[in-house]
């Protein structure tokens, strides 16, 4: 774990940003994984758009973890300012709010695109919900939750609609032989 908050502290002062590090518990108690929590100062610019600073620090952070033979096992995780306890307390209060609309209106509703730890949050925040279930569609980048109504029967599998109609006019994107 020394070894991690070392990769921390080094991408800290790399990027000129006035922080601290410290090892912390993770708040789910996963033996697992290990939380590097970090306040300062500059912490806003850690965290980034909706967390996409944080979430490549901790992509970086772990690769360069794994390349280490001496590294045990588990995940590292980073924090900021308790930046992603906030982040799923928002995403459960939205979750249910969703869940309620749906849940009245029985028509299912389709969330904007989310990483895959956000719509981990939505899933859990409305795992024993009596009234709805949740589904993620599409792919890559464009994943979103959907929340529809419990039927009872169990949900079809939705697939990417691979086969989109072509604009006759646009000419063909890339690609061998044409």
């Amino acid at each position: 774990m020394q070894s991690a908050k070392y990769i921390v502290d080094t991408l800290l002062r790399a990027m000129g940003v006035s922080a601290i590090s410290t090892i912390s518990k993770p708040p789910d108690d996963s033996p697992d994984t290990q939380l590097i929590e970090i306040t300062g100062e500059d912490s806003g610019l850690l965290i980034g758009r909706r967390g996409e600073t944080l979430r490549v620090m901790q992509f970086m952070m772990n690769l360069l973890l794994s390349r280490d033979p001496e590294q045990p096992d588990g995940r590292v995780m980073l924090d900021v300012e308790q930046y992603r306890h906030r982040r799923t307390q928002v995403l459960k209060g939205l979750a249910l709010r969703v869940a309620d609309r749906v849940g009245s209106s029985g028509r299912a509703f389709t969330l904007e695109p989310m990483s895959a730890a956000e719509r981990r949050a939505i899933h859990v925040a409305l795992t024993d919900h009596p009234r709805v279930v949740t589904q993620s569609v599409g792919e890559g980048e464009d994943r979103k939750v959907m929340v529809m109504p419990r039927t009872g029967e169990p949900l079809p599998r939705i697939r990417p609609n691979r086969n989109r109609r072509r604009n006759p006019n646009r000419a063909p994107q890339g690609g061998a032989g044409g």
